[in-house]
């Protein structure tokens, strides 16, 4: 497809993909890949790092590697594949047919998802704010979906926001599976404020409360505390953790699984995707 026929937002998502995936660019590259002009591409590149998803410096921009840019939907599908789904694959053997279970909004909840397509665990009624999680599982035999409403996001692709959190309030679930940005002497954070509320009537709403995280979340900060991990009967996380991480978890008697991930070293440890 001619990049120059996009409309702006369409070229500025493949421009912000592209970037991602290189680390880096300079505008000049860029003006040629997307055939448009300097001006125009400084125009996408200020729109991308208003968003947070870039930072420019002279000549060129890099992957902005804030808490803000790791808040990217496309960012967060592409981190940590192989420890996401070694999480979620033991947390779908939480899953029993009959059940309510609850999905957050992060990439590591939404391989439970892409498990659930499987079609063994029925019948199921799953119930999330996340975009990618519906659309997976909108047509899928045996699992009554209810999507919960709200404001739109669109760096997240999911609902929030106060009637998002109300919605959630009126229901029951069995278990709901949350993931966050971090883990650290005994509590779980979140980079960011409004996602917060919605995570934390997720946890009320439920029976059960299971964390599932990768490796790189843990003894890390960020700036929100969501709840202690007291609130959640059990923390899945791979099998890239530390012995001093888990020691951690350890000292502040948090209930954990290490599950076993194929992911070898040396892949990807971009760090906080949720």
């Amino acid at each position: 497809m001619n990049h120059a026929q996009q409309g702006p937002a369409a070229r500025q998502a493949a421009m912000a993909e592209q970037v991602l995936a290189d680390g880096s660019a300079t505008a000049a590259d860029l003006a040629e890949r997307f055939g448009v002009s300097l001006m125009t591409i400084h125009r996408d590149l200020d729109e991308l790092e208003r968003q947070g998803i870039v930072r420019k410096f002279r000549g060129g921009v890099t992957a902005q590697p804030s808490g803000v840019f790791e808040s990217n939907v496309q960012y967060r599908l592409k981190t940590m594949r192989a420890e996401k789904a070694a999480v979620a694959d033991r947390a779908l053997r939480l899953v029993e047919p009959g059940m309510a279970i609850m999905l957050d909004d992060s990439t590591t909840t939404l391989e439970i998802a892409r498990g659930l397509r499987l079609g063994e665990i029925t019948p199921l009624t799953v119930v999330t704010n996340f975009l990618e999680a519906i659309n997976l599982l909108a047509d899928q035999r045996g699992i009554r979906l209810m999507a919960l409403g709200g404001d739109y996001d669109p760096l997240h692709s999911s609902f929030l926001g106060v009637s998002c959190v109300e919605a959630i309030e009126q229901l029951r679930v069995d278990v709901c599976f949350t993931s966050t940005s971090a883990v650290r002497g005994g509590y779980a954070y979140h980079q960011e404020q409004h996602i917060v509320s919605v995570k934390r009537a997720m946890l009320g709403a439920a029976a059960r409360n299971v964390l599932l995280i990768d490796h790189t979340k843990l003894a890390r900060a960020a700036l929100h505390r969501v709840v202690p991990l007291c609130r959640f009967d059990l923390l899945l996380v791979d099998d890239g953790a530390s012995p001093e991480a888990l020691r951690d978890l350890d000292e502040h008697k948090v209930r954990y699984e290490v599950c076993t991930s194929p992911a070898t070293r040396g892949g990807d440890d971009r760090a906080g995707a949720t």
